[in-house]
């Protein structure tokens, strides 16, 4: 097991290398989760929407 003072100096030269994005980065980014979330749910819902008609059509046909 480490020295807990050396353990906390790797550490600390670790998370210096880390490059962090820039807030423009992140709000873009998290736009763009957004965004992409928006337009997946209204394709499933349409989606979802014609299997359940073509399967309610089919079982007035042979129901």
């Amino acid at each position: 097991m480490a020295n807990p003072f050396q353990f906390l100096q790797q550490t600390r030269s670790e998370i210096a290398k880390v490059v962090w994005p820039s807030r423009r980065e992140v709000l873009v980014t998290t736009a763009m989760v957004f965004l992409l979330a928006v337009v997946f749910a209204i394709f499933f819902f349409f989606v979802d929407l014609l299997i359940r008609n073509g399967l309610e059509m089919i079982l007035t046909v042979f129901g």
